[in-house]
């Protein structure tokens, strides 16, 4: 699929890359992980389906990541994250599900407390957490730091890490982990006042299984459904895949179109 040459946002001084489809609300906001792009498998996948369905849909790169600007070591969930309001508030209107992939779910939950803070709660009407990754930083990597992997950052700010999906290594900074911690989510109840749906892989090899269900723990009871797949990876690229996506994103628009 060729894609259109996106949109450009300026946020702390760094252009960010926007591909938004104008059509009806409820739309679709769409959140990557960690080093992944806006043309991803899943995220062209939502696109098209909007397209067909005639809905907005809104998807960018974070700095450092695919078509915007910034240096990657630069960047923090923190930054991230008012990118990602820059865009929600810039290119959107009315009520939108967020769509968010392994750190991108943790961006979309930091987004509904930040949205609630400023009175603007009511513009999301569902969320659609993939893979879902709060606070991996304080849960997931510094458990399981390596004593040379503390001493590089101790000594010169970062680490590598070898990447299973790029034959770059994975860059984690000082100051990213830090961050980390500002932005912790799983410390209490997070009230998102609209429906979740969450799709967790249970062969996933880099975010537990039992990474979402401890999120669930963390979540007011009411709507909120947690959807295990078995055989599904971190990706959740499959065919089968997609499809139980979309299938999620078509309920959580319908029901936020009758609220």
């Amino acid at each position: 699929m060729n894609e259109i040459a996106p949109e450009r946002i300026e946020v702390n001084g760094n252009a960010i890359a926007v591909r938004h489809r104008a059509g009806r609300a409820p739309g679709l906001v769409w959140l990557g992980g960690y080093r992944s792009d806006m043309s991803g498998t899943k995220a062209a996948a939502l696109d098209e389906w909007a397209g067909e369905q005639g809905l907005t849909a809104t998807r960018h790169d974070y700095s450092g990541h695919g078509e915007s600007g910034g240096d990657f070591a630069d960047g923090t969930i923190s930054r991230w994250l008012e990118e990602s309001l820059a865009v929600f508030r810039h290119f959107t209107q009315d009520r939108q599900i967020l769509v968010g992939s392994s750190m991108g779910a943790w961006i979309a939950l930091r987004m509904v407390q930040e949205l609630r803070k400023a009175g603007e709660g009511d513009r999301v009407g569902g969320l659609l957490l993939l893979a879902p990754a709060p606070d991996f930083t304080t849960e997931l990597i510094e458990p399981a730091l390596n004593a040379s992997q503390r001493e590089a950052l101790e000594t010169q700010g970062y680490f590598e890490e070898a990447s299973d999906y790029s034959p770059e290594p994975n860059i984690y900074t000082r100051a990213f982990l830090e961050d980390g911690r500002r932005n912790r989510v799983l410390e209490g109840i997070i009230d998102t006042h609209c429906p979740v749906h969450i799709l967790q892989g249970m062969a996933d090899p880099d975010v537990p299984y039992r990474h979402a269900m401890r999120l669930v723990e963390h979540l007011p009871a009411d709507d909120v459904t947690l959807s295990l797949i078995r055989g599904g990876d971190h990706r959740l690229s499959r065919p089968q895949d997609i499809k139980l996506i979309l299938r999620v994103a078509a309920s959580l628009v319908e029901h936020a179109a009758k609220g």
